[in-house]
Protein backbone atom coordinates (compact mmCIF):
# COMPACT_ATOMS: atom_id res chain seq x y z
CA UNK A 1 0.00 0.00 0.00
CA UNK A 2 1.28 3.50 -0.54
CA UNK A 3 2.42 5.60 1.99
CA UNK A 4 1.27 8.67 1.12
CA UNK A 5 -2.19 9.53 2.00
CA UNK A 6 -4.42 12.42 0.80
CA UNK A 7 -7.28 13.06 3.50
CA UNK A 8 -10.01 15.09 3.12
CA UNK A 9 -11.28 16.13 6.43
CA UNK A 10 -14.83 17.25 6.97
CA UNK A 11 -15.48 17.73 10.94
CA UNK A 12 -19.28 19.10 11.70
CA UNK A 13 -18.84 22.87 11.28
CA UNK A 14 -21.64 24.38 9.17
CA UNK A 15 -21.65 27.96 10.41
CA UNK A 16 -20.49 30.66 7.34
CA UNK A 17 -20.35 34.42 7.87
CA UNK A 18 -21.49 34.45 3.62
CA UNK A 19 -24.70 34.01 2.28
CA UNK A 20 -23.81 33.05 -1.18
CA UNK A 21 -27.43 32.50 -3.03
CA UNK A 22 -26.35 28.67 -4.27
CA UNK A 23 -24.97 27.41 -1.04
CA UNK A 24 -27.08 26.09 1.18
CA UNK A 25 -24.99 26.94 4.13
CA UNK A 26 -25.67 30.76 4.13
CA UNK A 27 -25.26 32.92 7.23
CA UNK A 28 -26.27 29.69 9.31
CA UNK A 29 -25.19 29.64 12.96
CA UNK A 30 -23.34 26.52 15.13
CA UNK A 31 -24.31 26.96 18.77
CA UNK A 32 -21.45 27.68 20.93
CA UNK A 33 -21.85 23.90 22.20
CA UNK A 34 -21.77 22.69 18.64
CA UNK A 35 -18.16 24.70 18.53
CA UNK A 36 -16.81 23.12 21.08
CA UNK A 37 -17.66 20.04 19.82
CA UNK A 38 -15.88 20.57 16.16
CA UNK A 39 -12.97 21.79 18.11
CA UNK A 40 -12.41 18.94 20.26
CA UNK A 41 -12.95 16.40 17.07
CA UNK A 42 -9.93 18.74 15.22
CA UNK A 43 -7.98 18.08 18.05
CA UNK A 44 -8.58 14.80 18.42
CA UNK A 45 -7.59 14.79 14.28
CA UNK A 46 -4.82 16.78 14.83
CA UNK A 47 -3.22 14.75 17.25
CA UNK A 48 -3.88 11.45 15.20
CA UNK A 49 -2.00 12.89 12.46
CA UNK A 50 1.15 13.47 14.72
CA UNK A 51 0.94 9.80 15.57
CA UNK A 52 1.26 8.12 12.36
CA UNK A 53 4.51 7.40 10.11
CA UNK A 54 2.30 8.08 6.49
CA UNK A 55 3.24 10.75 4.50
CA UNK A 56 -0.42 12.88 4.95
CA UNK A 57 -1.68 15.54 3.18
CA UNK A 58 -4.77 16.77 4.52
CA UNK A 59 -7.45 19.27 2.40
CA UNK A 60 -10.14 20.72 5.25
CA UNK A 61 -13.38 21.20 3.27
CA UNK A 62 -15.97 22.40 6.23
CA UNK A 63 -19.30 22.92 4.64
CA UNK A 64 -18.93 26.55 6.39
CA UNK A 65 -15.72 29.14 6.89
CA UNK A 66 -13.33 27.33 9.08
CA UNK A 67 -11.06 30.12 9.30
CA UNK A 68 -12.59 32.46 11.28
CA UNK A 69 -12.12 30.35 14.04
CA UNK A 70 -9.12 30.30 16.02
CA UNK A 71 -9.02 26.58 16.71
CA UNK A 72 -8.94 26.12 12.77
CA UNK A 73 -5.63 28.56 12.88
CA UNK A 74 -4.50 26.71 15.46
CA UNK A 75 -4.92 23.44 14.40
CA UNK A 76 -3.37 24.28 10.54
CA UNK A 77 -0.16 26.04 12.01
CA UNK A 78 0.43 22.71 14.15
CA UNK A 79 -0.12 20.41 11.59
CA UNK A 80 2.27 22.38 8.86
CA UNK A 81 5.16 21.87 11.28
CA UNK A 82 4.72 18.10 11.68
CA UNK A 83 7.16 16.43 9.81
CA UNK A 84 5.12 13.83 8.36
CA UNK A 85 2.52 16.12 6.72
CA UNK A 86 3.65 17.39 3.46
CA UNK A 87 0.72 19.66 2.80
CA UNK A 88 -1.97 20.97 5.02
CA UNK A 89 -4.91 23.30 3.30
CA UNK A 90 -8.40 24.48 3.95
CA UNK A 91 -11.01 25.96 1.84
CA UNK A 92 -11.92 29.04 2.79
CA UNK A 93 -13.25 32.85 1.61
CA UNK A 94 -10.57 34.43 3.17
CA UNK A 95 -12.95 36.56 5.65
CA UNK A 96 -10.27 35.93 8.14
CA UNK A 97 -7.53 37.89 9.74
CA UNK A 98 -4.02 36.94 8.29
CA UNK A 99 -1.77 37.76 11.07
CA UNK A 100 -1.66 33.75 11.79
CA UNK A 101 0.05 32.52 9.05
CA UNK A 102 3.38 34.70 9.59
CA UNK A 103 4.03 31.20 12.33
CA UNK A 104 2.81 28.56 9.64
CA UNK A 105 5.24 26.40 7.83
CA UNK A 106 5.39 27.95 4.03
CA UNK A 107 6.54 24.38 3.02
CA UNK A 108 3.52 22.62 3.64
CA UNK A 109 0.92 25.37 4.35
CA UNK A 110 -0.84 26.39 1.21
CA UNK A 111 -4.79 28.10 0.86
CA UNK A 112 -7.74 27.35 -1.32
CA UNK A 113 -9.51 30.77 -1.11
CA UNK A 114 -12.30 31.54 -2.91
CA UNK A 115 -13.77 34.91 -4.15
CA UNK A 116 -17.44 35.25 -3.93
CA UNK A 117 -18.35 39.10 -5.58
CA UNK A 118 -21.97 39.36 -4.08
CA UNK A 119 -19.97 39.33 -0.65
CA UNK A 120 -16.94 41.14 -0.89
CA UNK A 121 -15.48 43.96 -3.23
CA UNK A 122 -12.89 43.12 -5.56
CA UNK A 123 -10.53 45.53 -4.15
CA UNK A 124 -11.04 44.31 -0.73
CA UNK A 125 -10.45 40.62 -1.89
CA UNK A 126 -7.45 41.56 -3.49
CA UNK A 127 -6.12 43.19 -0.56
CA UNK A 128 -6.15 39.54 1.14
CA UNK A 129 -4.35 38.04 -1.67
CA UNK A 130 -1.88 41.25 -2.02
CA UNK A 131 -1.10 40.41 1.25
CA UNK A 132 -0.92 36.22 1.47
CA UNK A 133 1.51 37.23 -1.91
CA UNK A 134 3.75 39.37 0.51
CA UNK A 135 3.94 36.85 3.25
CA UNK A 136 5.38 34.03 0.88
CA UNK A 137 1.62 31.59 1.40
CA UNK A 138 1.01 29.74 -1.47
CA UNK A 139 -2.82 29.63 -2.71
CA UNK A 140 -5.08 29.54 -5.62
CA UNK A 141 -8.16 31.33 -6.40
CA UNK A 142 -11.52 30.05 -7.18
CA UNK A 143 -15.04 31.42 -8.24
CA UNK A 144 -18.41 29.82 -9.49
CA UNK A 145 -18.92 30.68 -12.90
CA UNK A 146 -21.70 32.47 -12.74
CA UNK A 147 -22.76 34.73 -16.02
CA UNK A 148 -23.81 37.82 -14.27
CA UNK A 149 -19.80 37.26 -12.71
CA UNK A 150 -18.15 36.75 -15.42
CA UNK A 151 -16.73 40.53 -16.26
CA UNK A 152 -16.07 41.04 -12.89
CA UNK A 153 -13.85 37.27 -12.67
CA UNK A 154 -12.11 38.49 -15.75
CA UNK A 155 -11.20 41.72 -14.23
CA UNK A 156 -10.33 39.56 -11.04
CA UNK A 157 -7.71 37.95 -13.25
CA UNK A 158 -5.99 40.54 -15.09
CA UNK A 159 -5.58 42.38 -11.74
CA UNK A 160 -4.19 39.26 -10.28
CA UNK A 161 -0.22 38.00 -10.51
CA UNK A 162 0.24 35.61 -13.32
CA UNK A 163 1.75 33.02 -11.11
CA UNK A 164 -1.52 32.78 -9.10
CA UNK A 165 -3.86 30.50 -10.13
CA UNK A 166 -7.53 31.40 -10.47
CA UNK A 167 -10.14 28.69 -11.39
CA UNK A 168 -13.68 28.55 -12.65
CA UNK A 169 -16.09 26.16 -11.06
CA UNK A 170 -19.11 25.77 -13.55
CA UNK A 171 -22.12 26.64 -12.48
CA UNK A 172 -23.71 22.93 -13.59
CA UNK A 173 -26.93 23.11 -12.22
CA UNK A 174 -28.92 24.24 -15.77
CA UNK A 175 -27.78 22.44 -18.67
CA UNK A 176 -26.64 24.53 -21.55
CA UNK A 177 -26.08 27.47 -18.82
CA UNK A 178 -22.86 28.91 -21.02
CA UNK A 179 -23.29 30.14 -24.78
CA UNK A 180 -19.66 30.51 -26.73
CA UNK A 181 -18.89 33.60 -25.97
CA UNK A 182 -18.82 32.27 -21.99
CA UNK A 183 -17.15 29.55 -22.50
CA UNK A 184 -14.37 31.43 -24.39
CA UNK A 185 -14.22 34.20 -21.86
CA UNK A 186 -14.18 31.30 -18.45
CA UNK A 187 -10.95 29.70 -20.90
CA UNK A 188 -9.07 32.80 -21.01
CA UNK A 189 -9.33 32.93 -17.14
CA UNK A 190 -8.79 29.56 -16.39
CA UNK A 191 -7.41 27.50 -19.23
CA UNK A 192 -8.53 24.29 -16.84
CA UNK A 193 -12.19 25.10 -16.99
CA UNK A 194 -12.92 22.52 -19.64
CA UNK A 195 -12.16 19.89 -16.82
CA UNK A 196 -14.56 21.19 -14.07
CA UNK A 197 -17.56 21.85 -16.86
CA UNK A 198 -18.66 18.07 -17.44
CA UNK A 199 -19.85 15.15 -15.31
CA UNK A 200 -17.24 12.69 -15.83
CA UNK A 201 -18.24 9.13 -16.25
CA UNK A 202 -17.08 7.04 -13.10
CA UNK A 203 -18.75 4.28 -13.34
CA UNK A 204 -16.76 1.09 -12.69
CA UNK A 205 -13.77 3.25 -13.23
CA UNK A 206 -10.11 2.93 -11.39
CA UNK A 207 -9.95 5.78 -8.65
CA UNK A 208 -7.75 6.40 -5.94
CA UNK A 209 -10.57 7.47 -3.65
CA UNK A 210 -10.81 4.83 -0.99
CA UNK A 211 -6.94 3.95 -0.98
CA UNK A 212 -4.52 6.77 -0.84
CA UNK A 213 -7.13 9.06 -0.81
CA UNK A 214 -10.08 9.49 1.41
CA UNK A 215 -12.88 11.52 3.39
CA UNK A 216 -12.85 11.59 6.89
CA UNK A 217 -15.96 13.32 9.16
CA UNK A 218 -15.52 14.90 12.92
CA UNK A 219 -16.22 11.72 14.43
CA UNK A 220 -13.10 9.10 12.70
CA UNK A 221 -15.34 7.39 10.54
CA UNK A 222 -13.96 6.87 6.87
CA UNK A 223 -15.63 7.11 3.22
CA UNK A 224 -14.22 6.84 0.17
CA UNK A 225 -14.89 10.42 -0.94
CA UNK A 226 -17.40 13.02 -0.08
CA UNK A 227 -19.49 11.78 -2.68
CA UNK A 228 -19.67 8.23 -1.43
CA UNK A 229 -21.49 8.23 1.44
CA UNK A 230 -20.83 3.88 2.52
CA UNK A 231 -18.60 4.06 5.51
CA UNK A 232 -15.48 1.89 5.27
CA UNK A 233 -13.61 2.21 8.21
CA UNK A 234 -12.58 4.82 11.09
CA UNK A 235 -9.34 6.01 11.91
CA UNK A 236 -9.67 5.74 15.48
CA UNK A 237 -9.99 2.01 15.21
CA UNK A 238 -7.46 -0.59 15.16
CA UNK A 239 -6.40 -1.94 11.82
CA UNK A 240 -8.51 0.68 10.05
CA UNK A 241 -5.64 0.55 7.16
CA UNK A 242 -7.16 -2.76 5.94
CA UNK A 243 -9.98 -0.75 4.66
CA UNK A 244 -7.93 1.24 2.50
CA UNK A 245 -7.23 -0.75 -1.32
CA UNK A 246 -7.88 -0.03 -4.64
CA UNK A 247 -11.55 0.35 -5.74
CA UNK A 248 -13.52 1.18 -8.21
CA UNK A 249 -16.05 3.98 -8.45
CA UNK A 250 -19.81 3.38 -7.37
CA UNK A 251 -20.80 6.31 -8.56
CA UNK A 252 -22.47 7.06 -12.42
CA UNK A 253 -20.69 10.02 -13.07
CA UNK A 254 -18.12 12.39 -10.85
CA UNK A 255 -18.59 16.60 -11.68
CA UNK A 256 -16.45 18.12 -8.63
CA UNK A 257 -13.10 18.58 -8.48
CA UNK A 258 -12.22 17.05 -5.13
CA UNK A 259 -13.90 13.91 -6.79
CA UNK A 260 -12.26 14.19 -10.58
CA UNK A 261 -9.07 14.20 -9.75
CA UNK A 262 -8.53 11.18 -8.22
CA UNK A 263 -9.66 9.83 -11.51
CA UNK A 264 -6.73 7.55 -12.94
CA UNK A 265 -7.95 7.96 -16.20
CA UNK A 266 -7.82 11.71 -16.04
CA UNK A 267 -4.26 11.88 -14.69
CA UNK A 268 -5.13 14.70 -12.88
CA UNK A 269 -1.68 14.44 -11.47
CA UNK A 270 -0.03 14.91 -13.99
CA UNK A 271 -1.48 18.73 -14.24
CA UNK A 272 -1.06 19.70 -10.25
CA UNK A 273 1.33 17.62 -8.86
CA UNK A 274 2.02 18.43 -5.12
CA UNK A 275 -0.66 21.09 -5.75
CA UNK A 276 -3.07 18.49 -6.26
CA UNK A 277 -5.21 19.58 -2.86
CA UNK A 278 -4.87 22.97 -2.73
CA UNK A 279 -5.72 23.08 -6.67
CA UNK A 280 -2.35 24.74 -7.76
CA UNK A 281 -1.02 23.62 -11.69
CA UNK A 282 2.53 22.45 -11.96
CA UNK A 283 3.14 25.15 -14.49
CA UNK A 284 3.00 27.87 -12.25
Amino acid sequence: MDSTWNILYRGSLTSCNYSCHYCPFAKTKNTREELAIDAQQLLQFQNWVNGRKEKIGILFTPWGEGLIRNYYQMAMTALSHMPNVYRVAIQTNLSCSLDWVDEVNKDSFALWTTYHPSQLSLDSFLEKCEALVEKGIRFSIGTVGLKEDIEIISQLRKRLPSSVYLWVNAYKREADYYNSDHLKQLLEVDPLFHWNNQYHQSKEKACDAGSTSFSVDGDGNMTSCHFIKEKIGNIYQENFEEALYPRLCSNTTCGCHIGYVHLKELEQKKIYGKGLLERIPIHL
